[in-house]
């Protein structure tokens, strides 16, 4: 572990138990986070990208201890946050704040928007009496939203609105880190791009550090510092958001990136079409988990996994074919 990284997370596992037997035990496990190592430095933005059921989003509570891990470790300023019990662990909330995917299933529809982005001054004991709604006014306006939303409702908001509110509420306790889960999936291309920049504002004018989870490389291009790739529980590839679109060395990777349209209909990108099956990620066999579709697969891949090694200067990949072109 390095001193030098705000956030740390070494080989962090999360398995979920399937097909229990009549006397309770488990034959097996759904792998969702399966050893994951990266880390985040402060007041960076870290895109993390896969297809459904990649286990980015079991990742980010992972990394908020809003699950519990079957294995690994989370270090945030040099703690284990999986050691925090009590009064440490209401703090560690404070530190952490997640921004969900669907606005609207997120916020509680019987409170109107004044007490859902008041809620968590009065858990953390951070305003009270006539300091709260001057902080609930604040914190509006900081998300692009009036004053005189504050006894709306949920329902009353479209889905835009009701994201700037789920913001709100995941900086009333001033963050300092914030797992964006898929934060723009839900809503309208014309409203994605306003989110996101406002995200953007918000890093620089609080100092806030982002975990930015996406489906699509072309979402994270332009808030990422550097960006992950998983694939079925592992990381596949980790460098910075340039390098990764300018020079991705992994074929799951370059597959993403050539299904991301080009406004122009004058250039022609060409489309890697990935054939076989997505592995399953319960007891997922041996090798490379994206073997069985890797245009580039030879049989080393089906027999032993790779390791994610550092073959440029912060570019990580997991790829066997890679290091026997390298040699």
């Amino acid at each position: 572990m390095s001193a030098d990284h705000y956030l740390e997370v070494i080989n962090l596992k999360k398995y979920f138990p399937v097909n229990e037997n009549l006397f309770g035990r488990n034959r097996s496990w759904l792998k969702a986070v399966d050893g994951v190592t990266f880390y985040l430095n402060r007041g960076e933005t870290m895109g993390l990208v896969g297809e459904s059921g990649c286990g980015k989003s079991t990742l980010g509570r992972l990394i908020i201890n809003l699950l519990p891990p079957t294995g690994g470790e989370v270090f945030l300023e040099n703690q284990n946050i999986f050691d925090f019990t009590g009064e440490k662990r209401k703090e560690l909330r404070r530190k952490m704040q997640i921004i969900f995917q669907d606005p609207y299933g997120s916020l509680n529809p019987r409170m109107n928007i004044g007490d859902i982005i008041a809620e968590p001054l009065y858990i953390h004991n951070l305003a009270r009496g006539n300091s709260v709604q001057k902080r609930v006014k604040q914190l509006l306006d900081y998300v692009g939203l009036s004053a005189y939303h504050i006894n709306r409702y949920p329902h009353e908001f479209s889905g835009g609105q009701r994201q700037r509110v789920g913001i709100a509420r995941a900086l009333a306790v001033e963050p300092e880190l914030i797992v964006c889960d898929e934060p723009v999936s839900a809503l309208d291309v014309s409203i994605q791009s306003q989110v996101l920049n406002l995200l953007k504002d918000l890093q620089q004018e609080l100092d806030l550090t982002y975990l930015f989870i996406a489906h699509g490389l072309n979402v994270v291009k332009h808030v990422s510092t550097r960006v992950g790739v998983m694939y079925l529980g592992k990381l596949v590839e980790i460098t910075g958001s340039d390098e990764l679109y300018d020079n991705p060395l992994h074929p799951y990777t370059k597959a993403l990136l050539s299904a991301i349209p080009i406004p122009d209909p004058k250039l022609k990108r060409e489309r890697i079409l990935l054939s076989g099956d997505v592995q399953s990620p319960i007891d997922p066999p041996p090798g490379c988990r994206f073997n069985a579709r890797c245009p580039v697969a030879f049989e080393l891949c089906t027999q032993e996994e790779p390791e994610l090694r550092e073959y440029s200067k912060g570019h990580y990949v997991a790829c066997h074919r890679l290091g026997r072109d390298a040699h």
